[in-house]
């Protein structure tokens, strides 16, 4: 049986941990305050858009085609099915010898990746014209 004063030692390490963490975010936050540039010393330059110089031309809002977006969509997805298969590399070796079932579960995985990209090559989904 366990002493009550055993839990509370566990809550009082908190307690001090908690208490040097607002000590030392208290004493940073003051000697920011202290030694720090003050909002009014600051220049007009430093509301500008671009401090590097270089003036801005044109809009900043620009259109892009679907099409960026859809090819975005299009690689995510096969990205995301390749890393599906790395799985498979690690343990084919051990079920290899229970049976060929895992080489047929990974050949119906790439005929349906291949199905996949044949079916985005001939609705023309990869082509940028």
């Amino acid at each position: 049986m366990s002493l009550p004063i055993e839990g509370s030692l566990n809550y009082l390490s908190i307690l001090i941990l908690i208490i040097i963490a607002l000590i030392v975010t208290s004493a940073v936050v003051l000697i920011n305050k202290l030694l720090g540039k003050s909002a009014e010393a600051s220049t007009s330059k430093k509301f500008e858009t671009y401090e590097s110089g270089v003036k801005a031309v044109g809009d900043a809002h620009q259109q892009f085609s679907v099409r960026y977006y859809l090819i975005g969509i299009i690689f995510l997805i096969f990205d995301v099915e390749v890393v599906f298969m790395y799985p498979w590399t690690l343990v084919y070796h051990n079920y290899l010898k229970s049976g060929p079932l895992i080489l047929l579960e990974v050949g119906l995985f790439f005929v349906l990746l291949l199905g996949g990209y044949l079916y985005l090559r001939l609705r023309g989904a990869l082509s940028w014209d």
